[in-house]
């Protein structure tokens, strides 16, 4: 069955609310109150579509970034602001954002000196508008749960800017860069062991639990077989590549393996073993299945070939020839 992405009602609803103190004529199909927990994304398109279209604002999705509290980011927001510092709680934004909305992951990528927080959007309607929502209530809200102790070195953006340059930064108070590499929050290093002021790690553990069972219903499918699929298609991936691409951190990922009975490990052996061994019946060379599927060496290769089959690939070639 495909998975149909969707966005909590409370994101939405955030965005009703802006249109409403702007005065701006709702979308029929929102004009009445829903008792829904999540909506289409297809619909949160239209909403998105009218409300940038209705208000006379270039910037309208950053200042409605600004504008977001807690609860409209659901259980995800109230788990990040009782983590213990700003570091665990980007390490809970990997694992808990799909609870806000699937319409986009993010990454922490650490050179050292500097960390930045990537956002990759898979939406085309109105993009800029909400990447630049996205990134302002990232930066505020963290902001907000450090009692202002949070001190971030730039935020980047992949489109030219949308209104004056100056706004930006007179709205956001960092510099911001335009037509860059990413979308991102950067800040420096020593930023991630900043405490937040409502840390609860108690509520915090509690409300993981919960915020695991909503991202099991979210999708339907079968972690382990989406796995699968891309270590079929990236032999040579490790777990933080397949956690990045599902949007996850490495240590949710084999959380959620571990919740379905089975590890990272024991499936990307069983399905490279099956690979090697149907190549090696196909008379395929050893060092050109050792470079496929992602062995430093033929020689690593044929340590993790015996392992698996109590053989090496040249018995077990000559074994089947035979």
């Amino acid at each position: 069955m495909t998975h149909t992405p969707t966005v909590t009602v409370h994101f939405s609803q955030a965005i009703l609310q802006a249109a409403q103190r702007l005065g701006l004529r709702l979308p029929e199909e929102w004009a009445a109150p829903t008792h829904r927990d999540r909506v289409d994304l297809a619909q949160q398109d239209r909403l998105w579509e009218h409300f940038c279209r209705a208000a006379d604002d270039p910037l309208v999705g950053l200042e409605l970034g600004l504008a977001l509290q807690v609860g409209h980011l659901d259980t995800a927001g109230m788990i990040l602001m009782s983590c213990e510092t700003v570091g665990e709680a980007l390490e809970s934004l990997l694992d808990y954002h799909p609870i806000v909305g699937e319409g986009g992951d993010f990454l922490v990528a650490d050179d050292g000196p500097r960390v930045a927080v990537r956002y990759r959007p898979h939406y085309a309607t109105r993009r800029p508008e909400r990447v630049e929502a996205v990134l302002a209530s990232l930066l505020n809200l963290t902001r907000w749960s450090t009692g202002d102790a949070f001190r971030a070195q730039s935020l980047t953006l992949r489109h030219a800017a949308l209104g004056a340059p100056e706004r930006y930064r007179e709205r956001l108070g960092v510099p911001v860069v335009f037509e860059a590499p990413h979308n991102a929050l950067v800040f420096d290093a020593d930023q991630l062991r900043v405490p937040l002021v409502h840390a609860n790690p108690a509520l915090c553990r509690h409300l993981r639990g919960l915020a695991d069972e909503l991202l099991a219903r979210l999708d339907h499918r079968a972690l382990s077989a989406r796995v699968g699929a891309l270590i079929r298609e990236h032999p040579g991936w490790g777990k933080e590549r397949i956690a990045e691409r599902l949007g996850m951190s490495g240590r949710h990922l084999i959380r959620r393996l571990a919740d379905e009975g089975t590890s990272f490990k024991l499936l990307r052996d069983t399905l490279l073993r099956e690979r090697a061994e149907q190549a090696l019946r196909d008379g395929r060379r050893v060092a050109d299945l050792a470079a496929e599927l992602g062995f430093s060496d033929e020689s690593a290769f044929t340590k993790a070939f015996k392992r698996w089959t109590g053989e090496t690939p040249a018995r077990f070639r000559g074994d089947r020839a035979g």
